[in-house]
Formats: C-alpha cells, structure tokens, sequence
C-alpha cells in the first residue's frame, strides 16, 4: 500500500508543478502587461516552484490528493490601466492557463496511443508512465481551471464576478470573503463539489485526450 502511494505520488509530482506554476506565473504576468509590476518586484514571475508552493499547502494536498494551494500571487489593482478589465484579465490568466496545459497535454497523449510498442521494457518502463503522467496533468489542470472558476472568495471567479457586479453588489458580495475558505470546506466535505467537478473533469478529459 505504501508502495503504490509512492508511485502515485511520484507520478503527480510533474503535473502538480506544471499546474501551480504556470497558474500563478499566468496571473502575475498578465498583472505586469496591464502595468502592475508587484509580482515582478516580488520575483514571482518565475518558472521556479519554489517561489510559487506553499509547504503547508503542498503537504495538505500530498496528504489528501484533494485540496491543497500555493501561495497567491501580489496583485495591487490600483496600477491597473481599466480596472474591471484587467481584473478579469489577470483573474481568468490562471485557469486559462490551466486548459491550455490540459489541451496540450492532451494533444500529445493522443499522439502517444497512436505509438505502436512492441518492446514490453519500454512500454513497461516509458510510454505506460508518461501516458499516466500525461493523463493526471490533464485531468489536475481541468480540475484547477475549473475549481478557480467558482465564484467563492478568494478564488479566480469571485474576482471576476466582482469585476461584473454593480457596485452596490459588490459590497455584499464582498461579505463572504470572510468565510471563502469555510463554504470551500462545507463544499467538500458535503460532496457538493464533487458534483460540480467530477461531471466536468470526466468530460472534459474524454474531449481532450
């Protein structure tokens, strides 16, 4: 048994870096075009992952396989050229970025079933682990682009939602980031929101790979 979470830890490792970093890299460089330069004065605009993991949040989803975070990236809106705009911009820049991993993973997966092995090492030993590699980097991505996606603060969507609401909205809305990370967990834990992702992660990934 701890053999087989190794190996599936190990396989999860190129995927999880792949994700977290170019999702956080994503949303401070798209802050840096629209004239923010904190998360380049912060040295996060790096494909570096140590710069962008959190070790609490690393270990709880190496734990869990579920849940987990990286540290966010410093946006300071007030450098903003249109500020509803670029907040929407740098907000969708992460689980964007996440699909077009996903897509692209995808892509080579398929070009991969369509290699003829005969040899049973390198089958064994190479293609059946990318493949597997291949297929966790899509269905994490899915899942990340998504996740990001649900209007609860302080995920990506509740940013762009705030971006669209009217401002008297807005303040009300703004009540819940308190409790964001509680209806996370209350999600999670109730199998809510494995219903709104697992639906999505299933199809999504029959599409692209």
């Amino acid at each position: 048994m701890i053999e087989n979470y190794i190996r599936e830890i190990s396989l999860l490792i190129f995927p999880v870096l792949v994700a977290v970093v170019f999702h956080e890299l994503a949303h401070g460089y798209v802050a840096y075009l629209c004239g923010d330069p904190t998360a380049k004065n912060a040295g996060r605009l790096t494909l570096n992952p140590l710069k962008h993991l959190d070790l609490i949040g690393t270990i709880v989803f190496l734990v869990t396989r579920i849940i987990g975070w990286a540290k966010p990236v410093p946006i300071n809106p007030l450098y903003f050229r249109n500020f509803r705009r670029d907040l929407i911009l740098v907000s969708i820049a992460g689980p964007a970025t996440n699909f077009l991993i996903a897509f692209i993973a995808g892509i080579i997966l398929k070009l991969l079933y369509g290699v003829s092995v005969h040899n049973t090492f390198i089958y064994t030993k190479l293609m059946l682990p990318l493949a597997i590699i291949l297929k966790f980097t899509v269905q994490l991505n899915i899942a990340l682009c998504f996740f990001n996606l649900l209007p609860i603060p302080p995920l990506d969507g509740s940013k762009i939602l705030m971006a669209i609401l009217p401002e008297n909205l807005n303040r009300y809305y703004s009540y819940l980031e308190p409790f964001g990370f509680v209806i996370i967990l209350i999600l999670l834990f109730t199998n809510i929101l494995d219903k709104i992702l697992i639906p999505l992660i299933y199809i999504f990934t029959n599409l692209l790979s």
